[in-house]
């Protein structure tokens, strides 16, 4: 595997633990900026809006770029976000770091997925986006809880100063370890109407909607493990967050499994995952009261939720391209799912009990079957799915690397 592809995990890695270090730190978040507790709730929403609706629009913008230099690009805006945060005398300013980083992220997630399609060959993309989307599943794993403890024991700003760390631990290795994909493709790899073109096919927007019907599933537990665990099962509130460092576990695992498979199984591999969490998500609404059954279907929920990311990514690019903006948008139609589940539960919670979010999630993973229906169609039918489109060749550097695999 290319040595890059690890160092573009560091970086999703840095921009996954800063979205969710909120989520943590919410009671001394509170206090220090005079706010409420679902005012600070309100951050984690603003992070997530300004990734699906503002990420396309700053890929947009960086399209001329050879895509390291727009890597670098990002790291800056994103390191100024989280200057910002962790200097925010007030909520508003918090909030407008927010959205600063939300945006910035959403459009590094795109460009480095797009540069995972470069790095390497065809046969192993999946591999490698799975590389890569561990710095993902890491964020959850460590991330999360390592930025916890920062800001419980030295402060809420402590841990924004060490994400800020992080970034430029990962911007200086980004510098130093990826290449700069010299090739004839780059200087018009920047053409906004060969961008935009993919998105006239009906199919990538129907795949698209995969994605977030599936992420959206996934997030409707995860986002109210916490509470489930502690007011339905009876778990403890210390033992909630070894609970969470095992769900985060179970999704590397799960995201290394589905990224062997994703090239050559990718609608099998969506198909079994979308119908084993809808399982584990029902199992979980109806047994949740059971300690043990309810740490299983958690668990299984981890394997087969957000991993399925490798294939859904293999999905669209075979369908669209694997240019910058398609992945980017596809990032975005992900956190749309997010805020769907978020935006949804909690009204639900209230009308329906703990319960709801997880009868939601086996919902939207229903609905997510339905759209691979034609893509089981055509499988039935013999027809080949197509291999990923519009791929920049490989500089000889990369195509070095890239042999090592």
């Amino acid at each position: 595997m290319p040595r890059a592809v690890y160092l573009l995990a560091l970086g999703i890695f840095a921009m996954v633990t800063s979205e969710f270090v909120v989520a943590g730190l919410m009671p001394q978040m509170a206090d220090g900026l005079d706010a409420t507790i679902p005012e600070i709730g309100y951050l984690i929403t603003a992070f997530a809006a300004a990734m699906a609706f503002g990420g396309p629009f700053l890929t947009i913008a960086l399209l001329k770029m050879r895509q390291k230099t727009a890597l670098i690009v990002l790291f800056g805006i994103f390191l100024a976000g989280n200057v910002l945060a962790a200097l925010a005398p007030d909520y508003r300013t918090m909030l407008v770091a927010r959205v600063i980083t939300g945006i910035a992220s959403q459009a590094f997630f795109g460009i480095s997925i797009s540069l995972c399609a470069r790095l390497t060959r065809p046969e192993v993309r999946g591999r490698a986006i799975a590389v890569a989307l561990n710095g993902l599943m890491l964020g959850t794993l460590l991330g999360l809880p390592l930025s916890t403890v920062i800001g419980e024991h030295l402060g809420w700003r402590a841990a924004f100063w060490a994400i800020t760390g992080l970034t430029v631990l990962a911007a200086l290795a980004t510098i130093a370890g990826v290449p700069r994909m010299e090739s004839a493709a780059d200087g018009d790899g920047g053409n906004l109407r060969q961008e935009l073109g993919a998105f006239r096919n009906p199919r990538l927007w129907l795949t698209l909607t995969t994605s977030t019907f599936i992420i959206g599933a996934t997030f409707s537990a995860f986002s109210y493990l916490n509470p489930i665990l502690t007011e339905v099962t009876g778990f403890s509130t210390g033992t909630v967050p070894l609970l969470l460092i095992a769900y985060g576990a179970a999704t590397v695992i799960g995201n290394t499994v589905v990224g062997r498979l994703a090239d050559k199984h990718t609608v099998p591999v969506l198909l079994t995952g979308l119908l084993l969490n809808l399982a584990f998500l029902a199992g979980f609404a109806v047994l949740a009261q059971l300690s043990f059954a309810a740490v299983v279907l958690m668990m299984g929920i981890g394997l087969v939720g957000v991993t399925m990311n490798p294939a859904l990514v293999t999905r669209v690019q075979r369908t669209g391209n694997a240019r910058p903006l398609v992945n980017t948008v596809h990032s975005s139609f992900i956190t749309l799912g997010i805020i769907i589940a978020t935006s949804v539960g909690g009204p639900a919670i209230d009308t329906f009990g703990l319960r709801a979010p997880l009868w939601i999630g086996a919902a939207l993973a229903a609905l997510g079957l339905l759209t691979l229906l034609p893509d089981l169609k055509r499988l039935r039918s013999g027809r080949p799915t197509p291999a990923a489109r519009d791929v920049e060749p490989q500089s000889p550097a990369a195509a070095t690397e890239s042999a090592r695999v």
